[in-house]
């Protein structure tokens, strides 16, 4: 059961963000920013998901030798996930028309600081990292596991340098948001 409902993640994670940047795209805003440097992570996102469902629903490339074996942490991965995907929603809604995959230098949007962006500057990242360590959990092989150290260090590398452009764009006001709400949790 928790395979298939780690499968479900995936694809809910992925309609989250496509139906997001679809209705922005209806409402005239180009919601997708990515850099040449950063299509490069387009195939390694796309292995990632064919892992996952390869896992779930025994397909050739899934493995069966996982690290342990435990109905109980399976389950916190779950719950792991669903906070993921609540995470996500909860950006998403309070990024409004504001919300871009990837550095956006041609519009200025307002800052947003305010719903679950008044907790934590990062709740995107955080999200995929709960999301990352949950499914780990649910399959606890060599490959999630690769995934999971590689994208922490990764999402961090990115907050950065939206960070920088951050600073250069909005100032000191986003100097004064650093201040009250934390990078992480």
């Amino acid at each position: 059961m928790q395979r298939y409902l780690a499968a479900l993640t995936i694809v809910l994670l992925a309609a989250m963000i496509l139906i997001r940047g679809l209705l922005l795209r209806r409402q005239g805003t180009r919601s997708m920013h990515l850099g040449k440097a950063d299509l490069i992570f387009v195939p390694f996102a796309g292995l990632y998901v064919y892992l996952a469902f390869a896992n779930a629903f025994a397909l050739p490339g899934g493995t069966k030798r996982w690290y342990f074996s435990s109905e109980t942490l399976s389950w916190i991965g779950i719950a792991f996930c669903i906070a993921g995907l609540l995470l996500l929603l909860s950006a998403l809604m309070s990024f409004g028309r504001s919300f871009r995959i990837g550095i956006d230098k041609g519009h200025s949007q307002k800052l947003v600081t305010t719903g679950i962006f008044g907790i934590t500057r990062n709740p995107i990242y955080m999200a995929f990292s709960a999301i990352l360590l949950g499914q780990f959990l649910v399959f606890p092989n060599w490959m999630m596991l690769v995934y999971l150290a590689a994208a922490i260090p990764l999402f961090h590398r990115q907050v950065l340098r939206e960070e920088v452009f951050l600073k250069e764009r909005y100032g000191k006001e986003y100097w004064d948001y650093c201040r009250h709400v934390r990078r992480y949790i």
